[in-house]
């Protein structure tokens, strides 16, 4: 079985040591550094199978991190840090990290979180890399949306809306499904979200294109319709 490759970006060296320590005995491939510059440039260079990012990085932090690696890859990350407000937890989630665990930490339960971080991402292999509706097509692996042979550049939440609506063909979504799926059931903003983002796709896949491929049931929800 190949060795699973680990990047721990820990700017506290004892910590990292004792982490990389302990990983390299579960079996893992390990590489340090304790820089955010120097990391990025690693990511940029390699191909890991994990992130463990501290969130207060000289260089480059670790929610810059995450921001830049989600634009081109669904690699798993885990945020270590030392900060426990609910504020930071929620800047590293919505930068696209899959799990949050504050220092200190036993390595039990950073093992347990990798293990469940490798099994989602698997899971998520598993499923249909490219899903399509009439000439519209999504690389979910690349997180790429084409209409035709024209790429189309949409925000995380643009992406996220699009890809529920078309995992869910022909089916009638409620906006509280879809504010659920999308948003998350502990949203709290303006209720019309959803209207306003079905908006923001309509303008740059229907209208674009001028083809209709977002459809409205009145007082229910919306859909994306198989022709």
């Amino acid at each position: 079985m190949t060795q699973k490759k680990i990047l721990l970006i820990e700017d506290e060296v004892k910590l990292a040591r004792f982490v990389e320590l302990e990983l390299r005995y579960e079996g893992y491939e390990v590489t340090v550094c304790h820089d955010g510059r120097e990391g990025m440039a690693l990511i940029n260079e390699g191909k890991f199978d994990m992130l463990l990012l501290d969130l207060m990085l000289p260089g480059l932090t670790g929610i810059e991190i995450c921001r830049r690696v989600r634009k081109t890859s669904n690699v798993p990350i885990i945020m270590l840090t030392a900060k426990d407000e609910v504020i930071d937890k929620v800047a590293g989630l919505d930068s696209g990290a899959d799990d949050y665990l504050t220092k200190p930490f036993a390595i039990e339960e950073l093992l347990a979180r990798m293990r469940v971080a490798f099994k989602h991402c698997e899971d998520k292999m598993m499923k249909k890399v490219l899903l399509q509706v009439q000439d519209l097509e999504i690389n979910t692996e690349k997180r790429l949306v084409t209409v035709g042979t024209e790429a189309v550049e949409l925000t995380k939440k643009e992406y996220e809306l699009l890809l529920y609506l078309v995992q869910n063909k022909n089916i009638v979504l409620t906006r509280e499904q879809i504010l659920n799926e999308v948003w998350g059931y502990s949203y709290i903003g303006e209720t019309n979200v959803v209207d306003v983002y079905v908006r923001y796709l309509r303008a740059k896949i229907d209208e674009a294109f001028q083809k209709k491929y977002i459809h409205t049931i009145r007082g229910v929800g919306y859909y994306v319709k198989e022709e």
